[in-house]
């Protein structure tokens, strides 16, 4: 499979079978995905894995602070609100799951509390006296990921709400404080059977984002 084909039908996946993945596996993605570039060769990553006990500790950790109504406090925030343009492909985004998912809003609240039952989790991370730039490197390095992952039969999915309690994953990984924790991107093997996969979105037309000039 190119390039090409990796990105047109690659999707989030949002249900996981429980098969594990190996280490050895974990390590050629990764290994590929550290070929993506930074600015400056600052190579501003660091990486964690959780799998197997552990993140099932860390998930546990994570359903008691929701029953405890504890707040989420990522350390990057959410946005304060979206654009209308942007509010308008989540509801279109949530209509076309609804067409093939009964339920999709509880579908998708309970999924996100057991990590879409991922058997395994990549935390992206970087040091908190870096900036948007480097924030940039870490949003590629996700895309090579995630085309590594897809190149070697695996499914994966970036989420917010694998990061949302951070003291948790410092606590369970070893994250340093000095350490944002950006992202966490589920990764395993997609449950094919499962009504929420059964969904893709569709994107904006090329022709509705790109601008270009002085090209013909």
């Amino acid at each position: 499979m190119n390039v090409s084909e990796i990105l047109q039908t690659r999707r989030s996946c949002r249900a996981f079978k429980p098969d594990s993945v190996d280490q050895d596996t974990l390590f050629a993605v990764l290994n590929d995905a550290l070929c993506t570039p930074s600015w400056g060769n600052t190579q501003p990553w660091e990486i964690f894995v959780a799998g197997g006990e552990v993140l099932k500790e860390i998930n546990q950790a994570y359903l008691a602070n929701t029953k405890n109504h504890i707040p989420m406090s990522p350390d990057i925030p959410h946005p304060k609100s979206y654009p209308a343009a942007a509010k308008e492909h989540i509801k279109e985004f949530m209509a076309g799951v609804s067409l093939v998912a009964e339920d999709a809003v509880k579908l998708f609240g309970e999924l996100n509390q057991k990590f879409f039952y991922a058997p395994a989790v990549i935390y992206l991370c970087m040091d908190k006296s870096l900036a948007t730039w480097s924030m940039f490197d870490l949003g590629a390095l996700s895309q090579s990921i995630m085309l590594a992952a897809a190149e070697s039969g695996l499914a994966t999915i970036p989420a917010v709400t694998l990061v949302h309690y951070p003291e948790i994953l410092r606590n369970k990984l070893g994250i340093p404080d000095n350490f944002s924790i950006v992202i966490g991107i589920a990764i395993g093997y997609e449950d094919k059977q499962h009504p929420i996969n059964k969904f893709k979105s569709a994107r904006r037309p090329v022709a509705d984002v790109a601008t270009i000039k002085g090209i013909e």
